[in-house]
């Protein structure tokens, strides 16, 4: 019955999302290969969530996969650098550099980025891959849900439950055996605008 669930859930989204997505990203094939970045180390998730630190809600959910290349799902995401191809809401070529650019860019006075890594077999990343490769562009507000949805289908992670809410997916992923999580903060300025990172050497 929870497959079940989980399946139709899945099949409403992409109903949903067809309907109301932005405009979608789609980075040329040369493009991609010239920024391809695998990390050396084990291959691995991480869920970034974005908190408000006012409120303690949850305000975005994205998830950096290390496979056989290095991508950051971020659905629905406000992220753009001119130097990082984005398809969809896969962004590509995520050296640390980019990731640093990344995570900073999400960490402002009001906002904090919880980051929480899980060590996984080649098999595993590489299915989160190619799911996050075939999701497709996400609609506004479905950046909780579309994660989860890619989660849940992966092996050792089927306890994850398909739902909206950032806070909750984090809650659900730190529970996993073998997470490890930190928080990342910064107080340069409190408006998440003021800090652009289209203006940040990447190179």
């Amino acid at each position: 019955m929870r497959c079940f669930f989980k399946v139709f859930v899945a099949l409403c989204l992409a109903l949903t999302v067809s309907a109301c997505s932005k405009p979608a990203a789609w980075a040329s094939d040369e493009d991609l290969a010239k920024v391809q970045y695998r990390d050396a180390g084990p291959t691995k998730l991480t869920l970034f969530t974005m908190i408000n630190n006012r409120s303690g809600t949850g305000a975005h959910t994205s998830l950096m996969i290390s496979a056989s290349q290095r991508v950051i799902w971020d659905p629905a995401g406000s992220f753009y650098h001119p130097s990082i191809p984005e398809r969809n809401d896969v962004l590509f070529g995520i050296s640390p550099r980019v990731a640093d650019v990344y995570t900073r860019y999400h960490a402002r006075e009001t906002f904090h980025v919880i980051v929480q890594e899980l060590e996984v077999s080649p098999d595993v990343a590489e299915k989160a891959l190619r799911l996050a490769l075939a999701r497709g562009n996400v609609g506004d507000a479905q950046c909780a849900l579309s994660t989860s949805g890619i989660l849940s289908q992966l092996s050792g992670l089927e306890s994850v439950s398909v739902g909206w809410y950032p806070k909750k997916l984090a809650e659900q992923f730190g529970a996993l055996p073998g997470v490890t999580e930190r928080k990342l903060y910064e107080y340069d300025n409190a408006d998440l605008r003021a800090y652009d990172p289209a203006l940040v050497k990447i190179n």
